[in-house]
């Protein structure tokens, strides 16, 4: 049963969530790290993470069913009953939104409000089902958790929170694009309106050489802006260009489904490289950095 419980929480989603929330901690810690700090907020995303996606399983559970990747899935099978679901979401959400208001700052919990807000009531109730925009909508509730780290040190939202975001929002397009191409076939059946279904696949990768672009431009804007280091550069720099060059190549593939998820999996390479990048080489910003010349 515990099994159950934990499973509803989509643990790879809550880890993949993590690696980006470390991300933002550390670059704005700046190598002083407040390590009860760094452990609570940890763990208060994560709780307000797991509860978004409890909250996601109960709400699609009438489409999970028409999907091979979700058909297994504890509400699906009657395993977990609906509203015992929802009073399990409730709970981990009201303990994670506490846990960063009181150990962390009330911009921290605000923001994971917000993230949980965009996620559970604008694109999993709504978006997801009726508008092709709804990808758009979603990324911003999953660029939510570096700017959280962030945001739990800083206690403000400044360009370095807005360039995080700016990354991560874009990273999601090309990424959850390329989800759809390879599943979509199930995206098909459950009747979800994503890019590839609507406008067809040709359309979609258009769009996802488009924000892999704009993904470039905002990976540097963390140096330019004196947050990041020139290490980070580089690998940030390699990573979007090979990323790009894999998105090219689906142009000339007889192969969708194999391309798009290795363009999947890269993507994931790519967000946890910068992740671990900006943990280890962070600039204190200075006045008149590159940034505002660019501005």
């Amino acid at each position: 049963m515990i099994k159950q419980y934990l499973q509803v929480t989509k643990p790879g989603i809550i880890f993949g969530n993590l690696i980006s929330v470390v991300g933002g901690f550390l670059l704005a810690s700046k190598g002083s790290i407040d390590y009860p700090l760094f452990l609570a907020t940890l763990i208060g995303v994560s709780l307000v993470v797991a509860s978004g996606c409890v909250f996601n399983n109960f709400i699609d559970r009438d489409i999970d069913k028409k999907m091979e990747r979700t058909k297994n899935r504890a509400l699906v099978r009657g395993l977990i009953a609906p509203k015992t679901t929802l009073v399990y979401a409730s709970i981990l959400g009201l303990a994670g939104g506490a846990l960063l208001y009181v150990a962390a700052n009330a911009l921290a919990m605000w923001l994971a409000v917000m993230g949980f807000v965009i996620y559970v009531g604008v694109y999993s109730l709504y978006m997801k089902r009726h508008s092709v925009y709804g990808t758009l909508i979603g990324s911003l509730s999953g660029a939510a958790p570096p700017v959280i780290g962030y945001c739990a040190v800083t206690n403000e939202f400044d360009a370095g929170a807005l360039i995080l975001l700016s990354i991560f929002s874009l990273w999601q397009m090309p990424h959850s694009y390329a989800i759809a191409i390879f599943r979509f076939k199930d995206y098909q059946a459950a009747n979800i309106p994503v890019l590839p279904v609507v406008k067809g696949i040709s359309v979609a990768k258009n769009h996802i050489t488009l924000y892999i672009l704009a993904f470039m431009v905002a990976t540097l804007m963390l140096t330019l802006g004196g947050y990041a280091g020139y290490k980070y550069l580089v690998v940030a720099a390699a990573v979007s260009v090979w990323w790009l060059g894999m998105a090219l190549r689906g142009y000339k593939t007889d192969n969708d489904r194999v391309w798009a998820r290795k363009l999947f999996v890269f993507s994931i390479v790519a967000i946890t490289s910068l992740s671990v990048m900006m943990s280890v080489d962070f600039n204190v910003p200075v006045t008149g950095s590159l940034l505002t010349y660019v501005w």
